[in-house]
């Protein structure tokens, strides 16, 4: 067996692991302009940079070094790359394809420093680093052309290779676990899945691969129409480390999805939720307190093995989760669940 998946594995049998917060909410904290995305690497490049928030892994490195760390300090496990939209497709928005490469190995490389500079710090308690793999912009089973309903912006194949182009420099730079997060389109995430399965094979690696979904209302869908039973089922063949929810709802619509997917998932079971729904204003209202007592009776009823958050939670969010969470044993697996 992998010998990360082993540490995770006695780490797991023992307590609930924290995954942290708000990559995009605390970058907002620092008010950065478009020369401060630029840094001095862009300066001449012929698109507007802000809101690049993957390419700060390159040209603020120090800041998400520093939001990292904030994370790691409020009691996270697991940190995820600043890589959400570090893709060909997504990038082309800035027309930056050409850097999807360097940005994510930037930005494996600047979690792995701040994991491993915490491990040594705390040695009862090792740091993991998940390489995230969003969704995309583009969805391959929906059209986004109502008066041509079987046309679609991306192809199957086309979501393989950018995928495989992501986890390669993910994997190089140096994670612990691909995490194929915030999933909409289980069409999408089942071409990342190839395309991970494919390349680690090539490479002769064996990472441990975390998938999470988001239910968009109270319909209790993905937004390509799946349930939870039926988005499990599309993915359960990829030998998952686990399995979860994230994003879209807020932690007390998202716990009847959390409860059937713990109910029937052979692997690990995460939850990492917004602060809430958005208000008006698209913030996000909820406290560390308040969303960390909705976890807390998620851990209690035995839901969950692996919890977090997602748009709007802080630091301070992640440590009172953290908190309440380490009364609360992890979700029971048997000897055939646990992931090999």
């Amino acid at each position: 067996m992998n010998p990360t998946k082993l540490r995770l594995n006695e780490i797991l049998s023992s307590r609930i692991m924290i995954l942290d917060g708000a990559m995009g909410t605390m970058i907002q904290t620092y008010g950065l302009g478009e020369e401060e995305y630029r840094g001095t690497q862009f300066v001449d490049h012929p698109s507007p940079l802000k809101g690049n928030n993957d390419l700060l892994s390159i040209t603020q490195p120090q800041i998400i070094a520093e939001i990292h760390s904030k994370f790691l300090e409020a009691g996270a496990d697991i940190i995820e790359t600043n890589t959400f939209n570090a893709n060909s497709v997504s990038m082309e928005d800035y027309n930056m394809a050409d850097q999807v490469r360097a940005i994510n190995l930037a930005a494996a490389r600047i979690a792995r420093e701040q994991a491993d500079q915490w491990s040594a710090n705390t040695p009862d308690k090792h740091r993991f680093v998940a390489g995230s793999l969003g969704p995309t912009n583009k969805t391959a089973s929906l059209s986004p052309d109502v008066n041509n309903p079987g046309f679609r912006a991306i192809t199957f194949p086309e979501l393989v290779a950018l995928y495989k182009e992501q986890a390669h420099a993910l994997i190089d730079g140096g994670v612990d676990l691909l995490l194929v997060e915030t999933v909409f389109d289980t069409l999408n995430c089942k071409a990342a899945l190839f395309a991970i399965m494919e390349l680690q094979e090539e490479l002769g690696t064996e990472l441990p691969i975390m998938v999470s979904g988001t239910i968009t209302d109270a319909s209790g869908r993905t937004l390509s129409g799946q349930t939870v039973e039926a988005f499990w089922n599309s993915v359960n063949h990829a030998n998952l480390f686990s399995i979860g929810l994230n994003c879209a709802l807020g932690a007390e619509q998202m716990r009847p999805y959390v409860q059937e997917l713990s109910e029937i998932a052979d692997c690990y079971v995460s939850a990492y939720p917004n602060a809430g729904l958005p208000n008006e204003m698209g913030g996000y209202d909820e406290s560390p307190e308040f969303m960390a007592g909705v976890l807390e009776e998620f851990a209690s009823a035995g839901l969950v093995n692996i919890a977090g958050g997602c748009c709007g939670t802080t630091p301070d969010h992640i440590a009172v989760i953290a908190e309440a969470l380490s009364k609360h044993a992890p979700r029971k697996m048997n000897l055939e669940q646990i992931p090999v």
